[in-house]
């Protein structure tokens, strides 16, 4: 979900600002061979964004859920589109949309014409869950039941308050790591959080949530990858960075 602008708006004058700034700029990113999209939202599906990637790496390979290929259609770019639980494989790779609790729309007329999702990425050597958006379900821990076990997971902690509006669509800290403990406890890196002020926390509140809610289930809290916008580490890395635990056996 690559977003480089300052608004995540239809309008460049209006709608969220940027309150960090993007790390770097699409001339500066290395090769790219794929982007998975979980949705329409402005903050997750960014046209500025997109179009600059599709000019820098023409050969790259644009991933959506359901019902968003059409969207790219309409800027003459080609994008594969998948369903839950379907699958592309991509070289060494294979990726899976999963489900998420969440809804999309881009304009008064389209709510919930396109699907959302979040992505699991299989490469012999690791397995990577991203969630995208998502309010909390029980039957998330399907997708680690399906398609893992997981070496490392991408989950939310922003974007949480107030929790009578929010709860549908996007999990706190607290629901993040029960999520996390029912995908039994991966090197996990909290996300969707610290950019845009889309919610009634501050931008600063959701890593100190976090934090709470892993001392309160008896966990440390080096077990979420703390990673700064512009920190990065290479997943092959990540067991012997993080040191939480050993290897998982797979399953086939």
């Amino acid at each position: 979900d690559p977003v480089l602008s300052e608004r995540a708006s239809p309008l460049s004058f209006y709608g969220p600002k940027r309150r960090t700034p993007p790390p770097l700029t699409v001339e500066q990113l290395p090769a790219v061979d794929a982007v998975l999209i979980s949705h329409n939202h402005y903050d997750h599906l960014d046209r500025r964004t997109v179009r600059q990637l599709a000019r820098r790496f023409p050969q790259a390979e644009f991933i959506v859920p359901l019902g968003l290929k059409r969207w790219f259609r309409r800027y003459r770019l080609k994008a594969h589109e998948l369903d839950w639980w379907q699958s592309l494989p991509l070289g060494e790779l294979t990726v899976y949309a999963t489900p998420a609790r969440h809804w999309s729309m881009r304009t008064l007329w389209d709510r919930n014409r396109s699907l959302w999702c979040g992505w699991v990425i299989h490469h012999p050597a690791l397995r990577f869950y991203f969630s995208g958006d998502s309010g909390y379900s029980e039957r998330l821990a399907e997708i680690g039941q399906r398609l893992g076990p997981f070496d490392v997971a991408a989950l939310p902690i922003g974007a949480y308050a107030p929790r009578w509006f929010m709860q549908e669509q996007h999990m706190d800290p607290q629901q993040s790591v029960a999520l996390y403990r029912e995908l039994n406890q991966p090197r996990a890196i909290p996300i969707h959080w610290g950019v845009f002020e889309l919610a009634d926390e501050s931008l600063d509140e959701p890593p100190q949530q976090l934090n709470l809610a892993l001392s309160e289930a008896g966990l440390e809290q080096h077990q979420f990858l703390p990673l700064k916008i512009g920190e990065r580490i290479a997943l092959q890395d990540a067991q012997q960075a993080l040191s939480l635990r050993p290897a998982v056996q797979r399953k086939e």
